[in-house]
């Protein structure tokens, strides 16, 4: 199961990448475009939609790296019992809120979809599209808040503390 779940969390993070290349490219053919004089409707909002997509289908990997904002300075003056107990407290409501966000961001998408919402911008874009990205990063996060808490329900810890985790 673990590395079905790491699998994914790695194709995630590569979709984001892929996302981050299409805002650049995006932002780069504005600039040009601009420079041509040339009107391409509705870039803005493309490279607006890959900077979101990418930054949820990061969410997982992140957080599996120990690269989200973790405020150690409380946690490393506590004693074992009471870290033991904010970390659970954390890892539970961390869950449960991905949980949750996973249910809205996917009911968002049913919703604009069923809707016909689009983008009030000049590219009409169906909203559903780029949400589905949404979605998908956080149905990613909400795996990942499980699987760490699987792994610390069975005393081992699957969050990385590197160095980059140790910077506050």
């Amino acid at each position: 199961m673990d590395a079905f779940v790491r699998t994914v969390h790695r194709w995630l993070l590569a979709l984001s990448c892929v996302g981050m290349l299409a805002a650049f490219v995006s932002v780069s053919l504005g600039i040009l475009a601009r420079l041509l004089r040339w009107d391409i409707a509705g870039l803005d909002a493309y490279a607006g939609y890959a900077i979101a997509a990418s930054l949820f289908l990061a969410l997982p990997a992140t957080l599996l790296r120990g690269e989200h904002i973790r405020v150690t300075l409380v946690l490393e003056r506590l004693p074992a019992r009471g870290r033991a107990a904010l970390e659970w407290w954390c890892l539970l409501v961390g869950t449960a809120l991905s949980l949750y966000l996973s249910w809205y961001a996917g009911r968002l998408v049913w919703v604009s979809r069923v809707t016909h919402d689009v983008s009030p911008g000049a590219d009409v874009t169906p909203l559903w599209i780029p949400q589905i990205a949404m979605a998908v990063g956080c149905v990613g996060l909400a795996l990942a808040f499980l699987q760490v808490l699987l792994h610390r329900w069975r005393g081992a810890d699957l969050l990385a503390s590197g160095a980059a985790a140790r910077t506050e």
